[in-house]
């Protein structure tokens, strides 16, 4: 019983770590060796959300579903789903990247005046996740990271892809679709920065 215990948990941790791998669509770790600040812009656009053909179409559903039962509901839903990106999504990553560098080896944030680079951080793929108290499923993005200099944003110094990063709140504690899908962002900075860390700041 003990062995299959042992077993069960390996390869539960091995689907999380195939999960969180990113695939370097182009350019090297290296490329990003001495780079110390970077800016970062934020990328919604073409988001894919699972079972639908597009993101108008889930608002549409989504919004429709909450009128029929309470008026008004539908809008504070379409509204509280974009300013979570700026509210709740953005935040999370730059908090969880940044407190991963105790001396501020690395740091991330949006209009740094000193930072000479850009990470745009393209999310590609959005899944709510949900909570009805007995049952749960975790939140999952997925994301393409591209690194370019403010000068020449056409050229591309890295650039990686992050599928099925996963958010949950503690002890299951997560009713808020918004809260999470933000602790998707902070797996996806944790992530980001471990690779950072071990691959190009050798």
């Amino acid at each position: 019983m003990k062995k299959q215990l042992s077993i069960i948990l390996l390869l539960f941790c091995t689907t999380i770590m195939v999960a969180q791998k990113g695939k370097v669509q182009e350019g090297d770790w290296k490329n990003l060796k001495n780079i110390t600040t970077f800016n970062l812009e934020f990328d919604y656009s073409d988001l894919e959300i699972p079972k639908y053909d597009n993101e108008e179409e889930f608002l549409k559903d989504k919004m429709q579903k909450r009128e029929d039962k309470n008026p008004g509901s539908g809008e504070e839903f379409k509204k509280s789903w974009f300013a979570d990106r700026e509210d709740r999504y953005e935040p999370k990553f730059i908090e969880s990247f940044n407190k991963r560098w105790k001396e501020n080896e690395v740091v991330v944030g949006k209009d740094l005046a000193d930072a000479e680079y850009t990470i745009k951080i393209h999310t590609t793929f959005m899944y709510a996740g949900y909570n009805v108290g007995v049952v749960r499923q975790n939140s999952k993005i997925d994301a393409i990271l591209t690194v370019y200099k403010n000068d020449a944003p056409d050229t591309v110094l890295f650039e990686i892809k992050y599928t099925k990063a996963e958010g949950n709140g503690a002890f299951g504690n997560d009713y808020n679709s918004g809260y999470r899908i933000s602790e998707a962002y902070a797996k996806l900075a944790k992530t980001f920065a471990a690779n950072l860390k071990k691959k190009a700041k050798k």
